[in-house]
């Protein structure tokens, strides 16, 4: 290691990169953009799946949307065209056949009404909930509560509703908690304002108990559509079909009816998105280290035109004593010399576009990449596998250096 820090090692080093400065600087540019794109690809995918994780991050991901619709093929008697309702002997089944399947289950009804507070009003969705609905679909409160058990088994008239229609329906820095408001013309304590996500189903709905909602609205045991959640390393998809065929068993559809039903599989959606990432991952690694690998070979080859340049220089220090193993080290050392700046200055480059990515992209409710970022380990590796492509295309160089005779060097013109 006493060769590092020698001085006239670094004069040599310098000397020959200050005698072809175009040469070296376009060498270096060529393992400068393979980290440097390396490193940005790879926040730009760790940006991308942030910001979908954001986008989703109040779901259950692995989750499915179910309800009726019409049949489209006669059954056991029943015509085509028939209409009918989830009841809540089908949820029961379900839980009881799939209790290995289901982690959480959430029945459903929704209707639409005229909401009033004092002189103001508006039209909004109005839906009959459980507790359980926000653990599928989380929700950020910014006053208040949401729905709990004694609000079931009560029947209590509370509602939770949405920070745009507490904008709506009260003025400006009023606490609505406690208040009364009318939906269908009853009145209802307001318990909590929540705000809605990027990504929201319900959109600006008031929640009120799902036992509550059935009294008001005379629904008994129908079910307008449920929230299923599967437990984890469930086969969502299978979950779905298996489910829909019970559910065609129950209300006496024909197995092969794809009308009857309608989902939404949020699991398989964002299973295909995930594989997305997972491929844009493996793309950019492939691209990157390609690149990498092109530019420490342009590095070798440049090192090669150096050596053969360099020839009667060779040859007059082997003739005054150099070993070949001397010779062979100061090429090598110029390689990884060469090939650790371009790499630094790649890394610092890369890092400083991501920060301004992020810095003027990356920030908002619709900013698509999300706090673009490179692990440092990742970052520490990609350096490693640069350093090493440059000590071992440096070696053929250095071979090339120490096969040369110091008599044939010296008649070099």
């Amino acid at each position: 290691m006493k060769f590092l820090f020698d001085s006239d090692t670094w004069q040599e080093i310098y000397g020959s990169i200050r005698k072809n400065k175009l040469r070296t600087f376009i060498t270096i540019l060529g393992v400068w953009w393979g980290i440097f794109l390396l490193v940005a690809l790879l926040g730009a995918a760790r940006g991308m799946e942030n910001g979908f994780t954001k986008l989703f991050g109040n779901f259950a991901t692995n989750s499915v949307f179910m309800w009726t619709q019409s049949t489209d093929t006669p059954f056991k008697g029943f015509q085509k065209g028939r209409t009918f309702n989830l009841t809540f002997n089908d949820i029961e089944v379900l839980k009881s056949e799939f209790k290995d399947e289901i982690k959480l289950l959430a029945p459903r009804n929704q209707t639409n009404n005229l909401i009033i507070h004092n002189f103001k009003s508006g039209n909004f969705q109005v839906s009959g909930d459980y507790p359980i609905l926000d653990q599928i679909q989380k929700k950020k409160l910014l006053y208040g509560r949401f729905l709990n058990q004694n609000d079931i088994s009560d029947e209590a008239k509370v509602t939770v509703i949405s920070e745009e229609m507490y904008k709506q329906l009260f003025d400006k820095n009023v606490n609505p908690i406690g208040t009364q408001i009318k939906i269908n013309s009853i009145s209802y304590k307001v318990i909590g304002v929540y705000q809605v996500g990027t990504i929201g189903i319900d959109g600006d709905t008031a929640y009120i108990p799902f036992t509550t909602f059935q009294r008001v609205y005379n629904r008994a045991n129908k079910v307008d559509w449920m929230m299923i959640t599967a437990n984890d390393g469930i086969d969502i998809i299978q979950m779905e079909k298996d489910i829909l065929l019970t559910l065609k068993n129950l209300h006496n559809v024909h197995p092969e009816d794809n009308r009857a039903f309608g989902s939404v599989n949020l699991g398989e959606r964002i299973g295909k998105f995930t594989g997305f990432l997972k491929g844009i991952q493996f793309l950019t690694w492939f691209v990157g280290i390609a690149t990498l690998i092109a530019g420490v070979f342009a590095i070798g080859n440049i090192l090669l035109i150096t050596v053969k340049e360099r020839t009667k220089e060779i040859g007059i220090r082997r003739a005054i004593g150099a070993t070949p193993k001397e010779i062979r080290r100061q090429v090598i050392l110029e390689s990884v010399f060469l090939t650790t700046i371009a790499g630094m200055l790649g890394i610092f480059f890369g890092a400083f576009v991501l920060f301004f990515v992020d810095k003027f992209f990356g920030q908002g409710e619709d900013a698509a990449l999300v706090n673009p970022t490179v692990n440092i380990p990742i970052i520490l590796l990609a350096f490693f596998i640069l350093i090493v492509l440059g000590t071992l295309i440096g070696l053929i160089p250095a071979f090339m250096a120490t096969i040369i005779k110091p008599i044939e060097a010296l008649r070099e013109e």
